[in-house]
């Protein structure tokens, strides 16, 4: 019965967060004393807090967009401060344009400023929709003088600091082994998906009945076939999609995804793929990772750069699928006898998430909402 309210407990939240989450795309370049930059931020979350809409067609205008194109600019840069050795840097913003993002359209502000000295440290703060949007994410690219650098802010790291020629690629690498792992650990959708591959590992369906996996050395071998096809798929379009080398349409890859979670789910139920399971993951695999497209795609980041950050990010989505294999497997195999967890868990469960996968296609597909 635990179980069942687990499996519960993570649909539920997953619905509540079946959207890709927020990122916003900020580039800042610090040559002597003056500053300059430009700031992607998508245009529903712009939306959703200022109301852009006028005509409540459910589509943006340009000219929506110009008649507040003040408030925009306004409403972004009060939720940015550039501090040279921790004296503000005054900024104005160019006028408003729009970017085309991997997620949708965003838009861009550029902006130049002075400070009043070439500075030793620079610090970045920044505070954008942290208040209606805990998952939301400012990821930053900067130069300073010569040396490249990148950043993500939080609710928790909300300022950076950066000092001149020191950290680099290493600073990269860490930055986004952490982007990964918040990536994987608030991508419900994406976990419930890896769970329903590793149900069938230690109980499957055969001849009407569930049957249990016949010893710790078979489950084992499943799940480290599945999820080693799935996270080599992953990256595969990850890397691709943020060299720009490949990119769908947000909506296809969200309504995609979805329906893997239906496959995955349904097939517990009635199977279809009894066999090579691990050839499933990797197809499916190749889906989920295009949908991380923008991550770093649409930062524009360096070559050497994105590939530190490309490695930190799917070594940070592997370290996070394995403690999740951790935590699940060795309870599924140890359960794997008891009716509740046969038919609570895995039958319950899979009817849970097929119908939850549902749900997301019918949003994702026809861009609708439904009240969580």
């Amino acid at each position: 019965m635990r179980g069942v309210w687990i499996m519960a407990l993570l649909a539920w939240c997953a619905a509540a967060q079946a959207h890709k989450p927020s990122d916003s795309y900020l580039r800042v370049a610090l040559q002597g004393s003056e500053v300059t930059g430009r700031w992607d931020v998508p245009l529903r979350d712009l939306d959703y807090v200022l109301g852009l809409d006028a005509d409540g067609d459910g589509r943006l205008q340009w000219r929506e967009l110009r008649q507040r194109e003040n408030e925009i600019q306004a409403f972004m840069l009060s939720h940015l401060a550039i501090e040279a050795d921790g004296r503000h840097c005054g900024v104005v913003s160019a006028p408003l344009k729009i970017a085309d993002l991997a997620d949708g359209p965003a838009a861009s502000v550029g902006f130049a400023g002075q400070c009043a000295t070439a500075p030793q440290r620079l610090t970045v703060r920044y505070g954008l929709f942290f208040e209606v949007d805990p998952q939301h994410r400012g990821l930053l690219q900067l130069r300073f003088e010569d040396t490249a650098y990148t950043g993500v802010f939080s609710p928790q790291r909300r300022a950076l600091d950066f000092d001149r020629g020191v950290g680099g690629a290493w600073a990269a690498f860490v930055q986004y082994f952490r982007v990964g792992m918040f990536h994987i650990a608030i991508g419900l959708d994406h976990l419930l998906f890896l769970a329903g591959l590793l149900l069938p590992a230690v109980v499957w369906r055969q001849g009407g009945r569930w049957q249990a996996a016949p010893s710790a050395r078979a489950a084992l071998v499943e799940v480290v076939k599945v999820v080693s096809a799935f996270t080599v798929a992953h990256a595969a379009t990850l890397s691709l999609a943020s060299l720009d080398l490949l990119r769908l349409p947000t909506r296809l890859t969200e309504s995609l995804v979805a329906a893997t979670i239906v496959f995955a789910a349904v097939n517990n139920l009635v199977p279809m793929v009894r066999r090579r399971l691990w050839a499933v993951a990797f197809a499916f695999g190749l889906i989920h990772g295009a949908g991380y497209a923008s991550v770093l795609g649409d930062l524009g980041l360096d070559a050497w750069t994105l590939v530190v950050a490309l490695l930190g990010f799917n070594l940070g989505v592997e370290g996070m699928q394995l403690a999740v294999v951790a935590l699940w497997v060795p309870l599924a195999y140890r359960l794997r006898h008891q009716a509740g967890y046969q038919w609570g868990v895995v039958g319950g469960g899979s009817l849970l998430v097929a119908a939850l996968g549902t749900l997301w296609w019918v949003e994702r597909t026809f861009n609708l909402r439904f009240a969580w």
